[in-house]
């Protein structure tokens, strides 16, 4: 099977069971920013070989249902209204990224300023996540009642997550959270 096509030459691509759209199409928009947000996480991840720390390979297995769950809200994007979903997001998905947030919060520093995205590189490509995570759930509010209100939660706890995330990172590798500049 050849990885290109040329189905999509003119401007347009499929939706799951084959709807043709505009590339520019809302959904297409949201489902490609979940994409764009999944890569990000491979990036951050990636950033971590060669890396130890306490928890590691926990935090790896995390982000592997954490991506896979990300697939499944690019997936219900991708489906046409009125057609069966082919990988579900169910209302545990949410609970286990509720979960990991307190687990990994409770044990940072609590916040007493804002602090400036950065860090190590896996903190600060977790920090691009989160953006491009909000990204996608702004896009995906643009499609309504079109969609499974979970993927609008999902999408939202995510951001939170990957901003726990980028601090738990940080804090395990040693590398110091940077507040707002003050003057």
């Amino acid at each position: 099977m050849k990885i290109y096509t040329k189905t999509g030459d003119k401007g347009t691509t499929s939706l799951i069971y084959g709807t043709r759209v505009s590339k520019s199409d809302k959904r297409v928009e949201a489902y490609g920013t979940c994409d764009e947000a999944n890569s990000m996480i491979g990036l951050a991840l990636s950033y971590l070989n060669g890396e130890f720390f306490n928890g590691k390979e926990e935090m790896q297995k995390t982000f592997h249902k954490i991506q896979t769950g990300l697939f499944h809200v690019g997936a219900e994007l991708a489906t046409p209204p009125g057609k069966e979903v082919k990988w579900v997001l169910e209302a545990k998905d949410i609970d286990e990224l509720e979960k990991k947030i307190d687990d990994w919060d409770a044990a940072l520093p609590q916040l007493t300023n804002f602090i400036l995205p950065g860090g190590h590189q896996a903190g600060a490509a977790l920090h691009v996540a989160r953006t491009v995570a909000r990204r996608a759930e702004r896009q995906a509010v643009e499609l309504g009642d079109e969609i499974n209100p979970l993927v609008l939660s999902y999408l939202n706890r995510l951001s939170d997550f990957l901003f726990v995330a980028a601090r738990y990172v940080n804090m395990n590798l040693g590398a110091q959270e940077q507040t707002l500049h003050q003057e």
